[in-house]
């Protein structure tokens, strides 16, 4: 009976310790998986656009960690560029990794080619206000974040770069950071190309008039410039649409509207918005408060 109870004794501790080995696995599975860039993908149906538009949600290292369930964010929004879809910054970047890099959620829209604007032709094609009244109200009851302009930055490539540009002047109030690689920021004297045409409809339509950047960076009052979000912009010096980007910080500096313009080496390619994307980051970083 004592040989029985003996070794009933000198398993307890054995088993005691497997159980904390156990524990300590589990808790080392969950720090390790909470604590690693996350992304997400939120099926979203629009009551604007009347169709489901997904998007992506990169979230930070630790964001589901128990002691950071208190704890918002501030939030980049990337828009993609023509013929582009939320998955392509993605895909296409090495978005993932610079993430691990900050604290900060990042969204990635799907725009569809419509050029981040209510179409003049297709009552359905709302991207301008699906964006503005849709998708950053979702973003902010969905997840942890500082929900006004300190904690919040737009920017894009191409399509996109011209869509948050022009975001940053039409709703200054929502945004910190405007920023632009690449931006296709002569879209409204455009019409050469269908998807133009069906978003902005004919030369004359009162559409390419309040969508058009040059114009609203022109008439925008200068006793409330102080309230614009700060802009950044960028473009390779063999890309096509250069001569428009530097045109148009020629307009901010006419109108003394702060910002930030670069001409750097490269094309319209994805190998040059990678490596801008990560300046564009920081830029953003800095621009917004800390997550708090």
């Amino acid at each position: 009976m004592k040989d029985s109870q003996n070794k009933s004794w000198k398993r307890k501790p054995r088993v005691l310790l497997l159980i904390v080995i156990l524990l300590f696995a589990l808790a080392a599975y969950y720090y390790h998986t909470q604590n690693a860039v996350r992304f997400e993908v939120v099926q979203f149906k629009s009551d604007l656009i009347g169709k489901t538009l997904p998007y992506g949600v990169v979230l930070p290292p630790g964001y589901g960690l128990i002691t950071a369930r208190r704890k918002h964010y501030p939030v980049l929004y990337l828009l993609h560029g023509w013929s582009g879809n939320y998955a392509s910054w993605v895909k296409q970047t090495a978005l993932m990794q610079y993430a691990a890099e900050y604290q900060m959620i990042i969204i990635t829209p799907e725009g569809g080619n419509g050029w981040y604007t209510d179409s003049a032709t297709v009552a359905s094609d709302q991207y301008e206000s699906y964006v503005i009244r849709e998708l950053i109200a979702d973003v902010d009851s969905h997840f942890r974040t500082i929900s006004d302009r300190r904690g919040r930055s737009i920017a894009g490539v191409s399509m996109g770069g011209y869509g948050a540009l022009k975001f940053g002047f039409k709703y200054p109030e929502n945004f910190s950071l405007a920023a632009s690689m690449s931006g296709a920021l002569d879209a409204t004297a455009r019409t050469d190309d269908s998807s133009i045409m069906q978003t902005f409809g004919g030369p004359e339509s009162p559409t390419r008039k309040t969508n058009d950047l040059a114009q609203l960076a022109r008439e925008f009052p200068a006793d409330r410039q102080a309230l614009l979000p700060y802009f950044y912009l960028d473009c390779g010096t063999d890309d096509p649409w250069l001569a428009s980007n530097r045109d148009f910080s020629g307009v901010l500096l006419e109108r003394k509207i702060v910002h930030e313009y670069r001409q750097l080496p490269g094309n319209h390619v994805w190998t040059y918005w990678d490596r801008q994307l990560r300046e564009v980051m920081r830029i953003a970083a800095e621009r917004m408060v800390a997550a708090e």
